[in-house]
């Protein structure tokens, strides 16, 4: 395998129909990725165990398990990028699985090149989110504390004042890391999905937000930490430290 090959990112194909599967991969190696494909649920999730992913691409509609659940168990055991595959047209179906960690979906049938698009959108996404926006101190600082809470942005984990430690899938992290890198700053819904033309009728950055409040305690009619500022974005309203 060469250098461009191992470094190129990896993407996980969840669906049971090789048609399909096989329409993805090579979609997605016509344009640099590497793929691997899967048929089941369980093959998937030990999988990802494995190889850290980059992305996943999972279909909904599995022999062998309930897609909403492969996706619930990603983000418990390996957290990584999630798009949804879905023959249902339901935006209840949608809605929740980006509640459950999902960062995007597309709608069979689908278009190869689109469905592309929207995973390296995913991607410039999550890469921008880590991308540091000035030099590295000597000693790289992961732990961001806002408050009593602290963030350790390594291990997508929020430690609550108490000590008890919540879990963050990895589109929460990105987030997260995004918010507190910016304090106090109105962020725009395209700043912080990392793209600059964003569907008006697009809400899954309010479902993460949604999804944030929640595991900061904060209530969501009249949050302290992450506010809505309207017809502008979000503001995270708290002074960050880093250590």
């Amino acid at each position: 395998m060469t250098e461009h090959e191992t470094s190129s990112p990896l993407i996980l194909v969840l669906e049971d129909e090789p048609d399909i599967a096989n329409l993805i991969c090579s979609a997605l190696s016509g344009y640099g990725f590497r793929s691997e494909s899967l048929r089941t649920g369980r093959e998937l999730l030990a999988r990802a165990r494995q190889c850290s992913p980059d992305l996943v691409i999972v279909d909904l509609g599995l022999p062998d398990m309930d897609g909403m659940q492969v996706v619930r168990e990603l983000q418990d055991g390996a957290p990584c990028a999630v798009l949804i595959l879905t023959g249902r047209n339901d935006v209840t179906d949608r809605v929740l699985g980006l509640e459950l960690g999902a960062d995007d979906y597309i709608v069979k049938p689908f278009e190869p090149r689109e469905l592309v698009a929207r995973v390296r959108s995913i991607l410039r996404r999550y890469a921008r989110s880590a991308a540091p926006e000035a030099p590295a101190d000597p000693v790289e600082r992961t732990v961001a504390r806002f408050g009593d809470w602290r963030f350790d942005t390594g291990r997508h984990m929020l430690i609550k004042p108490d000590g008890a430690e919540v879990a963050l899938s990895s589109s929460e992290a990105a987030l997260l890391l995004t918010l507190v890198r910016r304090p106090n700053k109105i962020l725009s819904r395209e700043q912080l999905l990392g793209e600059r033309d964003v569907d008006p009728f697009d809400r899954s950055i309010d479902v993460r937000i949604s999804r944030l409040r929640r595991k900061l305690d904060d209530d969501p009619h009249s949050p302290k930490l992450i506010k809505t500022v309207y017809g502008a974005g979000y503001l995270f309203s708290s002074q960050v430290s880093w250590e």
